[in-house]
């Protein structure tokens, strides 16, 4: 019964009807907005990954240069929050490897000693997830126009009821054929005739 109300509920989505038209409106909006920020706006063509990726490096760039500064002028450490996931039901493998990168990124923010090859292993690691999230360059693109597509013709489709439309272009595409068909006889039996013509003469 759960998965028919779910279907129900993504049909009337889609479709736009039933008092999900906010619903509908609120998945298009933010669908083209973030593809104006990610895709071809002022994020000037970043992806998802590459964003996040570029920005945890500034981040952790500027607090490993702020703690290093602090340590050589005794000032105090930069307020660095513990990120150590607090949330149950995650499985052991999410956790620890939350757990390990919440603690390496804690130890490069707060330059402690030898964090300086734990940093280059982290920056090369984040230079590499941009790199990668920069070539799927096409893969975001292609998803958003999808979610705009799914999101428009359908609910257009059944607005217009563009089934008469449909019926009539196959109608005039059966006719068109029809019309080629009996063309392009014409046209071989002529040139048959004309070349029965030809070889007849001596």
């Amino acid at each position: 019964m759960d998965r028919r109300r779910a279907g129900e509920f993504v049909v009337d989505v889609v479709l736009w009807r039933r008092g999900r038209a906010e619903v509908s409106a609120l998945a298009l909006a933010a669908t083209v907005s973030s593809w104006i920020l990610l895709g071809a706006g002022a994020g000037g063509g970043y992806t998802a990954v590459s964003l996040s990726s570029n920005v945890l490096l500034l981040l952790l760039t500027v607090l490993f240069a702020w703690s290093k500064a602090a340590r050589l002028l005794n000032r105090p450490l930069p307020p660095v929050p513990d990120l150590q996931p607090a949330v149950d039901g995650f499985t052991s493998l999410l956790h620890s490897g939350l757990t390990d990168f919440s603690a390496a990124f804690r130890r490069v923010a707060l330059g402690d000693p030898d964090s300086g090859g734990l940093f280059c292993r982290v920056a090369l690691c984040l230079a590499a997830a941009s790199l990668l999230g920069g070539l799927a360059g096409d893969l975001p693109t292609f998803c958003y126009a999808g979610a705009v597509v799914a999101l428009t013709v359908p609910a257009l489709y059944q607005r217009c009821s563009m089934e008469r439309y449909a019926r009539l272009a196959c109608l005039n595409l059966y006719r068109y054929e029809l019309v080629y068909q009996s063309f392009s006889l014409r046209c071989y039996l002529s040139a048959r005739d004309y070349l029965i013509e030809l070889l007849k003469e001596p």
